[in-house]
């Protein structure tokens, strides 16, 4: 008697187009906020110094993908680190309308 086996692999699929661009690396920051000033006043600031930006306290923090806008949310503590908490998305149509390219009116 025989005791034939029969190979239940298969070749190993080449990696769909969707999957490389997945596995694309994205810089991502989070803004606090923002401020003009002079030179003289950047170098005028020491150690324990403060600087008072125009965003109010409690204001959505701004969350960026590659500098386009995509979220935003709120502070949270996570363990030692600090993280954010998505409160909205950014609509597609709004990122593409930021980027300052052409929408399809379909």
């Amino acid at each position: 008697m025989t005791d034939e086996t029969t190979s239940t692999t298969t070749p190993e699929e080449p990696p769909r187009e969707i999957d490389r661009i997945l596995e694309i690396p994205l810089e991502i920051h989070v803004e606090l906020g923002r401020r003009r000033m002079k030179i003289s006043e950047l170098l005028a600031i020491g150690t324990g110094g403060i600087l008072e930006l125009t965003t109010p306290a409690g204001a959505p923090l701004a969350l960026y993908a590659n500098q386009t806008l995509i979220a935003h949310g709120e502070a949270v503590v996570v363990g030692e680190r600090y993280g954010i908490r998505v409160t909205d998305i950014v609509s597609p149509r709004e990122r593409v309308k930021r980027l300052g390219g052409v929408e399809d009116e379909r």
